[in-house]
């Protein structure tokens, strides 16, 4: 698509596909690129040949990695598309493609319903505010229940549906079609043309009944929040289809409603409804508000002629082009060679290359739109969570805010000869993905990355191999514990010292306490400027949160604790920044021997669903892994354990829930929380690290 096809910003739609793991992402989007006319051959995950999923990886495993940006036309309008990972481990990829979209497609499998993992995308969106539209996929299966997702999706996930479709199937349970609860319809696809062509038939006698009462419950769903819709809908006992449409659209923008449609992506059926869905009920860009800077200060509308405001939301190392790096234009145009701002780091730079992309493939453009999501290449460093800006409109946006890694293995090369080549494509992957970090264990002087599960790693190690040509040695995956404060403790710390006839001098009382879990380190100052000046009172912030990086258990990072600066003395000669950094770090040390310090490990939450017979042999299983169940619920012929388990006891995980069920469980888990190791266990962690 070039600059030629540019549409109005009424007319863009900027939207990522979202959901559970296996739940039909990709096949969907698929089809809305071979419908649009995007792609002229329909991609299948089974075989390996999807234009989303293009990643070698991907293709081979059948799931989405990396999200894919694309763009493609329907009815008039131009929709970006961003498609997302489902697995937990690439739930990076999900939080920055939501924070620079506008609206949203869930699609939920008609068969497993509201999965865990659903539920977690679910509320990431709350959390970004994004409108969304519901897609129920997978109802080709005798098995599905869409009814059953739409009250589950009601009662777990708070959403006030409005179902615009309810299926109808044959006496033998096969899905015929689709009926269009607002036109009164029955969509039925044109298998030989693979779904692109569809007729609307009258709905069969039979369904008349379900068919007035879903019709008048959409009605009544809408009629609760727009007046408009209310009042028709009382003179006349109806609402016109045009009038009930820009109801709904506003109940969608604004969060209150939920529209719903249904159909098998994979049978090519329910995706040009779908579609209309997208352009008729989410956002432009001009119905969302304009962005504001961190600091309150700069408003940016959804203009091409304001001021220029832009987001870096991810940066992949492209093996042609550089180091690619994707953008949101949210207002204002930038041109290729003319001279921006980046305000996050205050350095100017130039971009040289425009791409509007189709998953790996690139189109050059002269220039990029508010509204738009384009891949840039800039003279200059941008990574991602960085502010773009006119220079002299300066504006900072909020930044994309990760998760912390939990899991974490030792790398080496080969040879020593290969050490610069693995530093340098780690450093590649490391400036691609915030969840995954890089450093250096002082102790040993391994290098040792990090990332949010087992599968992350693995994924990045091959790539190492099979993109960046580096071969490494890889150690097992082991835990990112953290240390914490089990009881308040108060430490004073003089430090004086006489050198080359001048003197050092420096005094503090620090109260250390626990928090709790989950806040982090907080810093009260309690003193007088009379007692200890404001610069040194800085210093010793600063010293303690730089110094918590190794506590004193196992040299694991040290969390929610408290420290307040509650007394001490400066002398107006002697005193300096150096004698109170080396204060406040004596005194850490000084909590360190006398304070009683707990070991807190990450806690998995999520859910397993098992066939009914090996129920027992699975729960025996996460028994002995130190599982603690916490609701078992029954759904057709398979069981759903809802668990929590510590990460340390689920390495191997997959493979063992193969063995015990003949490959024919699934399950989710996430990191929930961080809780105190039990005692004996801590013992044994603090030896293997050698304390």
């Amino acid at each position: 698509m070039s600059d030629a096809d540019r549409v109005g910003l009424d007319k863009v739609r900027n939207i990522g596909i979202i959901a559970h793991i296996d739940a039909g992402k990709t096949t969907t989007t698929e089809r809305i690129l071979y419908y649009t006319g995007r792609t002229h051959k329909m991609g299948e995950v089974h075989e390996g040949d999807t234009e989303m999923d293009w990643m070698r990886q991907e293709r081979e495993r059948g799931i989405t990695i990396t999200s894919a940006a694309t763009t493609c036309p329907w009815k008039g309008h131009r929709i970006n598309i961003i498609d997302t990972p489902g697995h937990v481990d690439f739930t990076a990829e999900v939080e920055r493609s939501l924070r620079v979209l506008d609206g949203g497609i869930v699609i939920f499998s008609g068969v497993e319903m509201v999965e865990s993992q659903s539920e977690a995308v679910w509320h990431q969106a709350d959390r970004y505010g994004i409108p969304r539209v519901a897609f129920v996929n997978k109802l080709d299966r005798a098995e599905a229940d869409y009814f059953g997702t739409l009250e589950m999706i009601a009662s777990r996930l708070g959403g006030m549906t409005v179902p615009l479709q309810i299926p109808y199937r044959d006496d033998d349970r096969h899905l015929v079609g689709m009926v269009d609860l607002i036109e009164i319809k029955l969509i039925v696809w044109d298998q030989e043309s693979k779904g692109k062509e569809f007729e609307l038939r009258p709905i069969p006698k039979i369904l008349a009944k379900d068919v007035a009462r879903w019709h008048e419950h959409a009605i009544e769903r809408v009629a609760e929040y727009d007046d408009r819709v209310m009042e028709s809908y009382l003179e006349s006992g109806d609402v016109a289809p045009e009038l009930f449409y820009a109801g709904l659209r506003r109940g969608c923008i604004e969060h209150r409603l939920i529209p719903v449609l249904g159909g098998a992506a994979f049978q090519n059926q329910g995706v040009q409804p779908l579609l209309d869905a997208v352009v008729r009920y989410l956002p432009s860009p001009l119905d969302v508000p304009p962005v504001t800077g961190v600091d309150g200060e700069g408003t940016r509308r959804p203009d091409p002629d304001e001021r220029l405001a832009a987001l870096a939301f991810k940066v992949v190392t492209d093996r042609y082009a550089g180091r690619l790096v994707f953008i949101r234009v949210y207002a204002g145009t930038v041109k290729v060679g003319t001279a921006i701002l980046n305000s996050s780091t205050g350095k100017k730079l130039r971009l040289t290359k425009i791409f509007r992309m189709h998953a790996d493939k690139r189109t050059p453009l002269d220039a990029a739109v508010a509204g738009d999501i384009v891949a840039v290449v800039g003279s200059g460093q941008i990574s991602t969570g960085d502010t773009l800006c006119d220079p002299n409109a300066r504006i900072l946006l909020e930044k994309i805010q990760f998760p912390e890694p939990v899991v974490f293995v030792a790398v080496e090369p080969r040879t020593e000869a290969e050490q610069d080549a693995l530093d340098g494509g780690l450093r590649k992957l490391a400036a691609e993905d915030p969840t995954f970090r890089v450093s250096v264990d002082e102790t040993t002087n391994q290098t040792i990355i990090a990332g949010m599960g087992e599968l992350h790693l693995e994924v990045l190690i091959r790539r190492l191999r099979e993109e960046l040509g580096v071969q490494a040695l890889v150690g097992p995956p082991q835990v990112a514990y953290r240390e914490t404060l089990r009881a308040p403790i108060e430490v004073e710390e003089r430090f004086e010292r006489q050198a080359a006839g001048r003197g050092q001098y420096a005094h503090v009382i620090i109260r250390f306490e626990p928090l709790p879990r989950g806040s982090g380190f907080r810093f009260a100052d309690a003193v007088k400027s009379d007692v200890i000046p404001k610069e040194y009172r800085a210093v010793v912030e600063t010293t303690l949160r730089e110094t918590l990086t190794n506590g004193p258990l196992a040299g694991y990072p040290l969390v929610d604790v408290g420290a307040t600066l509650v007394g001490g003395s400066f002398h107006p000669v002697d005193s300096s920044e150096l004698a109170f950094r080396a204060a406040a770090a004596g005194a850490l040390h000084k909590a360190y021997e006398e304070g009683i310090f707990d070991l807190l490990e990450p806690i998995m939450e999520g859910e397993v669903i098992t066939p009914g017979e090996y129920l027992g042999e699975v729960m025996e299983d996460l028994s002995r892994r130190r599982g603690e169940i916490r609701e078992l619920k029954a759904r057709g012929t398979v069981q759903i354990i809802f668990v929590a388990v510590p990460l340390a006891e689920t390495f191997g995980y997959a493979t063992q829930l193969r063995s015990l069920t003949q490959g024919r469980a699934s399950y989710t888990l996430q990191v929930a929380r961080y809780e105190v190791v039990p005692e004996k266990l801590k013992k044994e962690i603090i030896r293997r690290r050698g304390y």
